[in-house]
């Protein structure tokens, strides 16, 4: 009897050892196999059990961003490989970001994502004048201008489309947008614009301050307003990009938001509003988001004041003349731009000219108290005379002050170095705050680190502009070489955050800062901090 109790426990402890390990094995084999499940696929996995849904939550532990583009030719086609690739790994989309050519109708495109996505999901969907990312097919990443017609030895491209969709716990995202009625007046919609955003931001995480917002401005809109009261009633923390003058349409995950064929009014634009979750699940670190600039363009000798202002009919071309700065002389618009072509040694006709006017204005939203705001506007020039100097676009009054600036090569390519800089001195901060945790051991997935990346860049840079491939991604895709990036070429960059990298022309301006941007590339990186208990 005693040899047989003798061996009892050791016959029963390796079918305990053998039974546990085998569990733990299906644990790992089933985490392993949820993992390679497409989003779909996941999505209908997590609601299996709730052994399987622990694991899907433990794959999906931190933020994601997917991100593709097609040059198929066919726009059916195109958009179903970017969607089957984006969604061809686990995630959970929280929003989703589009862009297409003009070979797409956008009817169709938002009702194919809505079908695939869900209702609930905000998505912006817009036109562009390039696109920027990875190849469905290839993987290789490109930057694409559109072209319409054969031009030289490109052929024509207006069937790209750039597809992202972003899975970001600890946040609330929705589209908000600005809605102008028929017999409404403007400002008091922008106001309403604004309070929209504030209110939508406090009800989801307490304060009203979001975290981000991308923005897309209609076309035929002058949106210098709109961004002067978004600066004005939205603080600085307040990361603010995207592309001035686009046509898009869009989808709230607010029902009430979304526009009836039935409503007489129209977007002026529309925001995806990035906001932190006040019921934020335990275990889930912080987002944030880092802004970035690459100008283009360099300022022109001297400064000069508007003496007198006239608009054309159609108010969408100003007519002025000028005094130069502590001077009385009155000049007419041929001898501004005769002076400007001396300053540039006869190269006027190869660069596109604007002039930026340092905008002193009140600005209130609603019931607020006005306060000065000064800002940096910039105007193209479209030509001159022996009367007046034509400028596209209205806002400018007589005692303005302005300069001429150029389209640079040099200052673009120049800026894009610093950009580089910026980021990797931001990435080797996040190492060294690392390094100086507390905790004895920090592993790779307890590092901050980038997960995603938007661009939003003038579309007259590009290979043409600096004779080189792919230069505005380039400092993106050297400090953060993997991580999803997606972009545009946009007809005016929205670019308002906090980097050195924002003066035009030098520290000259003072207090005077821009929000649009021509002939730069706004950069968006997206980070995340895992949390400390992690």
């Amino acid at each position: 009897m005693e040899k047989k109790n003798r061996s009892s426990p050791s016959s029963s402890t390796p079918k305990l050892i053998e039974t546990k390990g085998f569990s733990l094995m299906n644990d790992v084999l089933l985490q392993n196999i949820l993992s390679r499940l497409p989003a779909t696929s996941f999505a209908s996995a997590a609601g299996v059990s709730k052994e399987w849904n622990a694991a899907c939550t433990r794959i999906l532990s931190r933020p994601k961003l997917s991100s593709a583009i097609s040059l198929n030719p066919s726009p059916l086609v195109a958009l179903q490989e970017v969607f089957d690739k984006v969604m061809s790994e686990p995630i959970r989309p929280h929003f989703a970001i589009a862009s297409v050519g003009l070979g797409f109708d956008f009817k169709d495109v938002l009702q194919f994502m809505v079908e695939k996505l869900g209702t609930r999901t905000p998505i912006l969907l817009s036109s562009a004048s390039g696109i920027i990312g990875r190849d469905a097919l290839t993987h290789e990443f490109r930057e694409v201008k559109m072209t319409h017609g054969n031009i030289g030895d490109e052929v024509s491209i207006n069937t790209g489309i750039v597809l992202t969709v972003g899975f970001v716990p600890g946040l609330k995202v929705d589209a908000i947008p600005l809605l102008q009625q028929t017999k409404a007046p403007q400002g008091s919609m922008i106001d309403e614009f604004v309070m929209d955003i504030k209110s939508y931001t406090s009800s989801v995480s307490g304060c009203t301050s979001p975290l981000a917002i991308i923005m897309i401005g209609d076309v035929d809109v002058d949106q210098k307003p709109i961004i002067e009261k978004l600066d004005y009633a939205i603080p600085m923390e307040t990361i603010i990009v995207g592309d001035e003058r686009g046509q898009f349409v869009y989808r709230s995950g607010n029902e009430s938001r979304n526009i009836s064929n039935n409503l007489k009014c129209s977007p002026d634009a529309v925001a995806l509003v990035f906001a932190r979750d006040r019921n934020k699940a335990h275990g889930v670190g912080d987002i944030e988001f880092h802004f970035a600039l690459s100008n283009g363009v360099s300022a022109i000798e001297p400064r000069l004041k508007a003496a007198s202002v006239r608009l054309t009919d159609s108010e969408s071309v100003t007519w002025l003349t000028a005094r130069r700065e502590g001077q009385q002389e009155i000049l007419d618009g041929q001898h501004l731009l005769d002076d400007i072509n001396n300053e540039m040694e006869n190269h006027m006709e190869c660069v596109d000219l604007y002039i930026g006017v340092n905008r002193r204005r009140n600005c209130s939203v609603g019931s607020d108290k006005p306060r000065l705001m000064t800002s940096l506007a910039f105007h193209l020039v479209v030509g001159g005379d022996e009367e007046y100097l034509y400028v596209d676009g209205v806002g400018i009054r007589t005692g303005d002050y302005f300069q001429f600036y150029q389209s640079d090569p040099k200052t673009a390519l120049s800026s894009c170095r610093d950009v580089s800089s910026t980021l990797r001195n931001l990435k080797l901060g996040w190492d060294s705050r690392s390094c100086l945790s507390t905790r004895a051991v920090v592993n790779a997935v307890d590092k901050k680190e980038a997960f995603g990346g938007f661009i939003f860049s003038c579309c007259g840079r590009g290979e043409s502009f600096f004779g080189h491939l792919n230069v505005d991604s380039s400092p993106f895709l050297e400090n953060f070489p993997g991580v999803p990036l997606a972009g545009i070429f946009c007809s005016g960059e929205i670019g308002r955050g906090y980097t050195s990298l924002t003066a035009h022309g030098g520290k000259e301006e003072g207090s005077a800062h821009c929000l649009l941007h021509v002939y730069s590339t706004v950069y968006l990186v997206m980070s995340y901090t895992p949390p400390a208990e992690h």
